[in-house]
């Protein structure tokens, strides 16, 4: 089946993985999100934030689908339209960079490969109005995160694990660190060069595309194997 990235509008909102449109980690002030028996309508208040930011700044998410159905998506914003942003020890955001907040896939198959295309969208999309850079907040995962495992694909927990972006995943893309941390590095994918940056991409999305091909390829060689 055809892999399509589409941009996100107010009437796709719905389509969105059902994570996503309750995720209160990066939409809602941190301190609100603490709030003792506190009752939201989440999807309301996702939806809000979404309108907010295409009324005052443009389009702020990618959607990718398989056939027809949806497998995930990315959201991105100016860092002042998103809450969170200056709660990390690597925070703020560099005044000339948009902020990638979400990036997820509903599957563990090909998760790779459809990120790096989301990525991709993303870029195009921001290149095409001029900004100058993209940032994010990565996480790198300790011991402990791997052993849990692989986000569950339909979890509803919003956490850092389970909402941030992955930090060697980013570097892979072509991000560089340009606050080290030992679990919130801040990285940023330069978008205003004169030349270079498509290249330095683009090499670094095929290489995350022929990986992801390779695992899958061994993953049908395993199973293939456990047949017999």
């Amino acid at each position: 089946m055809s892999t399509l990235v589409t941009g996100v509008t107010l009437d796709s909102f719905d389509q969105l993985p059902k994570h996503t449109r309750r995720c209160r980690f990066w939409v809602l002030d941190p301190a609100r999100t603490r709030a003792d028996g506190e009752s939201l309508d989440l999807e309301f208040e996702n939806e809000a934030w979404l309108s907010m930011v295409m009324l005052e700044w443009g389009s702020c998410g990618q959607m990718l689908s398989v056939g027809s159905e949806i497998l995930g998506c990315a959201l991105y914003a100016p860092p002042g339209a998103v809450p969170r942003s200056t709660t990390f020890p690597t925070s703020p955001v560099s005044a000339d960079a948009v902020l990638l907040t979400t990036l997820r896939i509903e599957s563990d198959v090909d998760r790779e490969g459809h990120s790096a295309s989301l990525i991709q969208a993303v870029v195009a999309d921001l290149v095409n109005r001029g900004v100058r850079a993209l940032e994010a907040f990565g996480i790198r995962r300790t011991e402990e995160d791997e052993a849990i495992g692989p986000r569950a694909t339909m979890s509803l927990t919003c956490s850092e694990t389970e909402c941030m972006v992955d930090a060697d995943f980013l570097e892979q893309a072509g991000f560089e660190v340009v606050a080290p941390h030992h679990r919130y590095p801040r990285l940023r994918l330069e978008l205003h060069r004169d030349h270079g940056w498509k290249e330095d991409v683009e090499s670094a999305l095929e290489r995350l595309l022929i990986a992801a091909s390779l695992t899958a390829v061994e993953i049908e060689h395993k199973q293939t194997v456990g047949v017999r």
